[in-house]
């Protein structure tokens, strides 16, 4: 059986106190001091990114930036306004959908409030 939320957790990570205009962490920020530092637990920062723009990076070749509605446990997420960029020896690829579901074996990397600038 999988443990509850409750009973285990998860690996923390250190991040200044310090927060982007979207609320979200923030990596360096001038003044930090390193004495400001507070834990926090990986899903509560992709909770703190729904309803904002996230850019995921897949494994392979595939990139999607959307708006993240909502995630599990195992990173699956529900994007919405998505545009998926499908890099190619011939070429990129841009395709526009309304709404994924987003199976998350295959996440490799979410960047909260990123855009790959592709177009």
């Amino acid at each position: 059986a999988r443990p509850s939320r409750r009973s285990w957790s998860p690996p923390t990570t250190q991040l200044p106190k310090s927060v982007c205009a979207q609320g979200h962490p923030a990596a360096f920020q001038v003044g930090d001091t390193g004495a400001e530092m507070a834990q926090v637990i990986p899903l509560e920062l992709i909770d703190k990114c729904i309803g904002s723009t996230i850019w995921v990076i897949m494994r392979g070749d595939k990139e999607l930036v959307g708006t993240l509605r909502g995630f599990d446990d195992f990173v699956n997420m529900v994007l919405e306004d998505v545009t998926e960029y499908e890099i190619a020896p011939e070429g990129k690829r841009i395709t526009k959908l309304e709404q994924i579901l987003l199976n998350g074996n295959n996440v490799a990397l979410l960047i909260p409030g990123g855009n790959p600038n592709y177009e």
